[in-house]
């Protein structure tokens, strides 16, 4: 059998084995669309991500480099990618809410997107179910879709719920974005 054959079988088995997994094991991920941090990016920093204006803040939803660092941004705000700010600030939402970008959300009528800042597993699921394997992404091989958990990507992938987190700087496994790379 190729490779490729071998990891679509391993992947059906996964698949099946998932189905019967206890959806207690993580968060399904847990995140505003794409087009809310566009609409905050839009008033934070006219759209751009890659933006550094001096003032301390960097990037499309305007961090400060402590806050970047504490959520799990590595390097420089403005100097990562628009996917990775928007991973960083799912963080920040579930753990601040609204309030930690407290004009602009306002502005944008963000506010009231989905955001679990309680810590509990309960989260916003698609209507349909995601696939398990996604295409690789920069900073990691496996990226996030709509209802994933980290149980659902563990399961599929052969490896642990603790081992994604740690390889990948997670400090709630119940909180994933869609659209985040992780190394798995």
């Amino acid at each position: 059998m190729s490779k490729t054959g071998r990891s679509l079988a391993r992947l059906a088995v996964a698949g099946a084995v998932v189905a019967g997994v206890p959806l207690a094991l993580s968060g399904t991920a847990n995140a505003a669309p794409v087009s809310a941090w566009d609409a905050l990016a839009q008033c934070e920093s006219g759209g751009n991500w890659a933006i550094n204006t001096g003032n301390g803040y960097y990037g499309g939803l305007q961090f400060n480099a402590t806050t970047w660092r504490a959520f799990g941004g590595s390097g420089m705000p403005h100097q990562a990618s628009k996917s990775e700010q928007i991973a960083v600030a799912e963080r920040v939402l579930a753990k601040q809410g609204w309030n930690a970008w407290p004009s602009c959300s306002r502005k944008a009528g963000v506010r009231g997107q989905a955001a679990d800042t309680s810590g509990a597993t309960s989260t916003v699921r698609a209507s349909a179910p995601a696939p398990v394997a996604a295409a690789p992404a920069a900073g990691g091989n496996y990226v996030v879709k709509a209802g994933d958990t980290l149980g659902k990507i563990a399961a599929a992938h052969g490896t642990t719920v603790a081992k994604i987190a740690a390889d990948n700087g997670i400090g709630n496994v119940n909180v994933i974005a869609v659209g985040q790379a992780l190394k798995v």
